[in-house]
């Protein structure tokens, strides 16, 4: 299985590790800092510095299939049109897996942005996408839901500055407090022993996977640029970044 650097530190752009696998699909790495899609998080893009200095395009991030139990495989996607460097990799040549870090840090700002909104909003969740350009989180309603609210609620908890991190709780205790679990579409990952929670100090405390901020304040402005009625019980919520740069 790749050990997922990403996990313990989002922050982390960069990694040395080895070549474990080269196929159709792509890359696998003993270790990486790559995020893989998945929980509605976009997977992560970049390059693989070869031991020649070469640079192998890494344009998307996704989990391989594995048996269960024997942990997960994540598989670097190259761009296309790079056939002869895949052709010379080979199993246990050294890399340095690097990230896209403005795009991941987008990923990073909308993720935590999004865990405001299950806050301020307080209904399941049964949708979620988080991009480099946009967020959007799908409620299980049937009320009406007000921009200016949504947009003020927001700049207030980014205002305030409120820590996030993360915890970990044994799937027992996951079992006995299901009003954790917000998430109607994707539920978080048991049998393991123990769930990862994403926790923002006096705000949100919910499983999640992704990669988030440290701080609140760290997401910058936000603007809700749509809210759409999906179906009788859907309301989605679209979310962009208000300025260039993080306030």
């Amino acid at each position: 299985m790749t050990e997922e650097v990403f996990r313990e530190d989002a922050y982390r752009r960069e990694a040395g590790a080895k070549v474990t696998a080269v196929d159709t699909a792509g890359v696998r790495l003993d270790r990486t800092v790559f995020y893989p899609r998945g929980g509605g998080q976009a997977g992560d893009a970049g390059v693989l510095v070869l031991g020649n200095g070469a640079e192998l395009a890494i344009a998307d991030t996704v989990k391989a299939s594995t048996p269960p139990g024997e942990g997960r495989d994540i598989v670097h996607v190259p761009a296309p049109g790079q056939e002869s460097l895949l052709q010379g990799l080979r199993p246990g040549d050294p890399v340095t897996a690097r990230i896209d870090w403005e795009r991941r840090h987008r990923h990073m700002r909308f993720h935590t942005a999004t865990h405001l909104l299950c806050a301020i909003v307080p209904h399941q969740t049964n949708g979620c996408s988080i991009t480099a350009q946009y967020a959007r989180l799908d409620f299980d309603m049937v009320e009406p839901l007000e921009r200016e609210l949504l947009e003020r609620e927001l700049a207030r908890l980014v205002d305030e500055a409120h820590g996030v991190r993360t915890v970990w709780i044994t799937d027992a205790e996951l079992d006995a407090k299901p009003e954790l679990v917000r998430t109607m579409s994707v539920q978080p990952p048991r049998g393991l022993g123990r769930v990862r929670l994403l926790e923002i100090d006096g705000v949100d405390l919910q499983p999640c996977g992704g990669t988030h901020v440290a701080n609140t304040r760290e997401i910058g402005r936000i603007r809700v640029t749509k809210i759409e009625k999906k179906s009788a019980r859907s309301r989605r919520v679209v979310i962009e970044f208000a300025d260039v740069t993080p306030a």
